[in-house]
């Protein structure tokens, strides 16, 4: 009967952990371990939150998310109690009513509401809390001296994930648009727990930040992202650092990852632009946007679609007279072959002319250090170089060596598809691709329609 009790109160003790997860909108999931009605209610917090503010600060972090020591706890500071393997061995808490001690699991994921520091008849220190769960007031007494003893030693109160952050957090950061600076990332795997599997994703890729919740007391604020595809994933931080129990210099080799700056970009801040155009010669930048450049095609200039994140080597850079444009003389780090482009230094805003637009801004266009990283074969690479395709390429070789973007998709059978790529006199080039992703045979045919015979075709024997 002992035995059954046990059980029967262990089991209320889930469900009611679960179902305070499915009301706190402080614990935040990645959907594939989310409910439909958890999706519903994010929904409605997602839609009465805040839009981020359109000019972020030149130091987005530093000037969000001030520093709170102990000293400077005011009251009503709000917490949330986030238990480790460790807490659940030493108590935290003590009930303020009958001044016994109190399992941090039973308090977890609960907000604490600091309410100030005392001392009790017997000398101790004490800092107070009201329990906006239970209505009921909490303590923890400081091991050993006075308060201001302890606050100055750059202590903190153990369990406490300050939501101060998250809700800043929330404020400023969800819908904006960010760029992996990692590659090392986590996705949920529990829906009432902290498990996790990591992932890795490409660096410098455009993400969405869709859901920003409590993370631990080490690092409180967990941002949740998704990438062009639905596809979702998170990274926890200690954004101010307050009560986080680590100082600065810890934030080094894996932990520089809870660090803002060691995962994510903010894409204002990438679009800082150094008006001072000749600081960029010689350095690397890849495209952030697709982008029209000049290159040179058929023994002439042309104009062509090149993807983001290609690599370039800014050669030159040269203003061009009675006009606020500057041309970028660049060198495609893969093929070797040059570009040309007009870029704003300027941000358009602040120019007088009209016509001036937002995707000649170098700052939208360019980001610094290299983009995608691309495996070729020594075959495909002289190809590249001398802006021919031969079978065995992949897209991505096929993309270098034209220097573009193909003008056309056509999706075929089986996973067969075809490239077009418009070219003078009426004429494309038809490149074909394999099932396994690899041209298996190109030829050169009118523009007008794929089906017209080609004048010369080169495939697989």
């Amino acid at each position: 009967m002992v035995m059954k009790r046990a059980f029967l109160t262990m089991g209320l003790a889930m469900l009611m952990m679960t179902v305070s997860a499915q009301v706190n909108t402080y614990i935040v999931k990645t959907r594939t371990a989310q409910q439909k009605a958890f999706d519903a209610q994010q929904a409605a917090i997602n839609e009465f939150a805040s839009q981020a503010d359109a000019d972020a600060p030149t130091d987005f972090i530093s000037q969000n998310f001030r520093f709170y020591s102990l000293c400077d706890w005011k009251e009503g500071m709000k917490f949330m109690v986030m238990p480790e393997k460790y807490d659940l061995i030493v108590r935290t808490f003590c009930d303020a009513a009958t001044g016994k001690e109190v399992s941090s699991m039973s308090l977890r994921q609960k907000i604490m509401i600091y309410r100030g520091n005392t001392v009790s008849s017997d000398g101790h220190s004490r800092m107070n809390f009201l329990c906006q769960n239970d209505n009921r007031m909490y303590y923890f007494e400081i091991p050993n001296g006075s308060f201001d003893d302890y606050c100055y030693g750059k202590l903190g109160v153990p369990t406490l994930a300050y939501l101060g952050d998250v809700d800043i957090a929330r404020e400023k950061l969800m819908g904006k648009k960010l760029y992996t600076k990692g590659t090392i990332y986590r996705v949920d795997t529990e829906y009432d727990g902290e498990g996790y599997r990591e992932v890795r994703v490409p660096k410098d890729m455009e993400v969405t930040v869709t859901q920003v919740g409590v993370g631990s007391r080490s690092f409180p604020v967990k941002i949740i992202v998704e990438d062009e595809n639905g596809n979702e994933f998170y990274q926890t931080f200690a954004l101010s650092k307050t009560n986080s129990g680590m100082r600065d210099d810890e934030f080094i080799v894996d932990s520089l990852k809870h660090t803002f700056y060691g995962s994510f970009e903010l894409q204002d801040a990438i679009m800082a632009v150094d008006k001072n155009f000749t600081s960029y010669i010689g350095k690397v930048i890849h495209t952030m946007q697709p982008s029209k450049m000049i290159t040179k095609g058929d023994g002439k200039d042309r104009t062509v679609n090149v993807p983001k994140m290609t690599t370039f080597r800014v050669d030159q850079a040269q203003r061009r007279p009675g006009t606020p444009y500057v041309t970028l003389a660049l060198t495609e780090m893969e093929s070797r072959r040059p570009y040309y482009r007009d870029v704003l230094f300027t941000h358009p805003d602040e120019l007088a002319e009209r016509d001036a637009r937002l995707d000649d801004y170098f700052g939208y266009i360019f980001a610094m250090g290299e983009g995608a990283e691309r495996q070729t074969s020594p075959e495909a690479r002289a190809a590249i170089r001398q802006g021919r395709v031969i079978l065995g390429m992949t897209e991505d070789e096929v993309t270098l060596a034209m220097g573009e973007e193909p003008n056309e998709i056509v999706q075929g059978s089986n996973g067969k598809h075809d490239w077009v790529y418009y070219r003078s006199k009426g004429k494309s080039l038809f490149v074909h691709f394999g099932r396994d992703g690899r041209v298996e045979s190109y030829e050169t045919g009118a523009t007008t329609t794929k089906t017209t015979k080609p004048k010369k075709k080169t495939s697989k024997k």
